[in-house]
């Protein structure tokens, strides 16, 4: 289950790293030739398509390495600020590509891939060396002078002895290159103050955007469901009280019968007036918070999960309604789609954030396609600056990590408890 706190990658996951970004400086150093081509080629025009090539593989192998630097240091995350590029024009694509600040720090990354290669180094070529000599010595690898030669006791002795020195060397090396490496990269890739404003006030319009048509949209499905439904019902209710107030001393019969069947019509406008009313706000989340809610949801729901939550506190009812409602998607999507036979629900708070993950031991491979429940999900939580995170492999499991910004209120009331 995921939570809000986050810690630095032991050494075992930090060297498989250190092996990750060694390799996107290689593939920088590759990409170089072909930007440094582009750009002269810019002096003749036709190098502008290129410019979009190799600038959009820029991008591409510059988000890889701020992806990896982020889970790395997972506290400190990493956040692109390039420009859009237009969908159409060669030049006016090129031309963004060319006069991004982004782009030209990417450039000063590139160019600075032997330093990075250096510094990697530092502590791999002690701790492969180490391990060569380490492997030699119990005679489980060949050596380039000596092929298949067995060492004796005092040669494995005498080559033991320097591979546990490189070895330790290595070990001791790996944390503060590692660190160096991550402040040299993050000075590098972070975006500047005025491009992070930049990303901001755009991602801020275009979520502000899509919140202003999910409102549309939900307040056109609240009044075609009124229509559709209670308002329909009491226009019948009305014809049928005015045809017994007609009938009520020449037919008592009949005007009885038609009060009855006016009786069941209210019963079923307020039946349906109840459900369009918990479709935009269930009761028991305003009376017991996420907490109640979604341990009734969980009741409810044919599959079966269990349910750990840990708040010491209620978000805003906004908050908690977005989080309630993606929840509850995910769950169907789960019984709809994964063919799990059961989920996980976990709930907790920390670093200002709500964090939500919701896992089923089904077939996997979600994928939040346009119209689809999960990028409905994806929308509500932009109105919030919140994220969503989705792992499916093929086979599963599906784990979807949701993560919304805010402060909590009150002290809860109801204690952490599991439900299964």
């Amino acid at each position: 289950m995921a939570t809000a706190t986050h810690h630095r990658a032991g050494r075992l996951t930090t060297l498989a790293y250190i092996f990750l970004l060694l390799s996107q400086n290689i593939a920088a150093l590759l990409l170089l030739p072909l930007i440094i081509t582009s750009a002269i080629l810019t002096l003749l025009w036709i190098g502008l398509p290129f410019v979009i090539l190799t600038g959009t593989l820029l991008r591409t192998l510059a988000n890889s390495q701020r992806r990896t630097l982020h889970q790395l240091h997972p506290k400190n995350p990493l956040p692109s600020a390039y420009r859009p590029i237009p969908p159409t024009g060669i030049t006016r694509r090129g031309a963004t590509i060319i006069t991004d600040p982004a782009t030209w720090k990417d450039l000063l990354w590139l160019i600075s891939g032997p330093a990075n290669i250096t510094l990697i180094s530092l502590p791999l070529i002690p701790l492969l060396h180490g391990t060569y000599q380490l492997l030699f010595s119990l005679g489980l690898t060949t050596h380039p002078l000596y092929g298949t030669y067995t060492p004796g006791p005092i040669h494995q002795l005498l080559t033991l002895a320097p591979a546990t020195l490189l070895l330790t060397l290595g070990y001791l090396l790996l944390p503060p290159t590692t660190n160096l490496y991550l402040r040299f990269n993050r000075l590098l890739l972070a975006p500047s103050e005025k491009a992070r404003l930049t990303a901001r006030v755009a991602h801020l319009a275009t979520s502000r955007a899509n919140t202003i048509d999910t409102q549309a949209a939900e307040i056109r499905r609240i009044e075609r469901d009124l229509h559709d439904g209670a308002q329909a019902r009491l226009v019948a209710l009305g014809m049928n009280l005015g045809m017994a107030e007609h009938i009520v001393e020449q037919d008592p019969t009949t005007a009885r019968t038609m009060l009855a069947e006016a009786r069941e019509t209210t019963r079923h406008a307020l039946t349906e007036l109840r459900d369009l009313v918990r479709g935009i706000h269930p009761p028991v989340l305003v009376e017991r918070g996420l907490h109640g809610a979604v341990h009734a949801l969980a009741l409810t729901h044919h599959l079966p999960i269990t349910v750990t939550i840990n708040l010491p506190g209620r978000p805003a009812d906004p908050v908690e309604s977005a989080a309630y409602f993606a929840i509850a998607e995910l769950l169907t999507n789960t019984a709809k789609h994964a063919h799990a036979t059961h989920a996980w629900v976990h709930i907790n708070h920390g670093h200002n954030r709500l964090v939500i993950t919701v896992t089923d031991n089904g077939t996997g491979q979600a994928t939040p396609t346009p119209g689809s429940g999960l990028a409905g999900i994806h929308r509500r939580l932009d109105a919030f600056d919140g994220t969503m995170n989705i792992t499916s492999p093929p086979g599963g499991p599906t784990i979807v990590t949701l993560e919304i910004p805010c402060a909590l209120s009150s002290p809860k009331t109801l204690p952490s408890s599991e439900t299964d």
